[in-house]
């Protein structure tokens, strides 16, 4: 089913109005008195075309567990029901759970949980709904803990096929950017060490109730099988990345130099640096994985 297709669905000869306009996401919010919570920076789309993209982006198939993460009053969520075997939103304002259960109540391949995903056991929730089997995620994550979530789902090692969010579109841009661009930093290798990211559609600010300040862009990442580069050491990698970011005007000698999370001084990264074949004014800016894990690796034999 397309965005329009999916405005008014019939389920066991029950006529559902899926939510996905203004009107209708008004109407239930007045119903149940709900107000807006700053902390969980909560924006809700109204837009049927972006739904639908966001559903053909994620790939969502009739034999798919789709985990949803901020499933908001259940407009997202009817989409992916309407597609998907089996359904996991969770949600963590408590306020809306009310509002969930009379949207989704005519659905019965939905579960709703109350909580913060930091705080739940997404390995475990794959075995118990999916066989351990790889899954897909779903989210319209607050632009406050994008990253966290984001990177908490891919270093954890679970079992992911694709993960498709609503972000903020200058943290997508960073996702997908490519050395030497301005967008380029730690965030981008991290993604993309993991996952190859996809930009699916830009989205307005006009596409939400209440109107954030930014656009918005959905991307699907889709986690990699295998590492795209050999490293010995991952978490030596990711030092050297952080480290070389968090001073990226400095070069990367003087960047890792001067890291508290490495035990480096200026001339065993200046040599380092040389036997990797980079000149010593190199900014971490201009290196991709390939040249950061080489480092990690020489850095890693330097200390043996």
């Amino acid at each position: 089913m397309n965005g329009k297709a999916l405005a008014w669905c019939v389920n066991g000869g029950k006529r559902l109005a899926t939510l996905g306009n203004p009107q209708e996401t008004i109407q239930i919010l007045q119903k149940h008195d709900f107000h807006f919570q700053k902390k969980f920076g909560q924006n809700f789309l109204v837009d049927t075309h972006v739904l639908g993209k966001i559903v053909e982006a994620a790939e969502v198939g009739e034999n798919d567990f789709i985990l949803e993460i901020g499933p908001g009053i259940g407009t997202m969520t009817q989409y992916l029901c309407e597609r998907a075997k089996k359904v996991l939103a969770v949600e963590i304002d408590k306020n809306l759970i009310p509002v969930l259960k009379e949207t989704l109540s005519p659905y019965s391949n939905v579960e709703i949980i109350q909580g913060d995903i930091l705080r739940q056991d997404i390995a475990e929730i794959a075995k118990k709904y999916n066989g351990g089997k790889p899954i897909k995620v779903v989210a319209n994550l607050p632009y406050y803990i994008t990253t966290p979530i984001i990177m908490s789902l891919f270093e954890s090692r679970v079992p992911l096929e694709n993960v498709t969010v609503m972000v903020q579109k200058e943290v997508a841009d960073r996702m997908k950017a490519k050395p030497g661009t301005k967008d380029y930093g730690a965030l981008s290798l991290a993604v993309q060490y993991y996952a190859e990211p996809y930009l699916a559609a830009n989205v307005p600010p006009n596409c939400f109730i209440p109107r954030p300040r930014v656009g918005s862009a959905v991307i699907r990442l889709t986690a990699r099988t295998e590492p795209p580069v050999p490293v010995q050491d991952e978490r030596l990698m990711f030092r050297l990345i952080r480290a070389s970011f968090n001073q990226r005007r400095k070069t990367l000698q003087n960047a890792i130099a001067n890291s508290s999370e490495l035990p480096y001084s200026k001339e065993e990264t200046g040599q380092v640096i040389q036997e990797a074949g980079l000149s010593p004014s190199v900014r971490g800016e201009k290196l991709g994985l390939a040249e950061f894990a080489a480092l990690a690796d020489r850095f890693l034999q330097c200390g043996e």
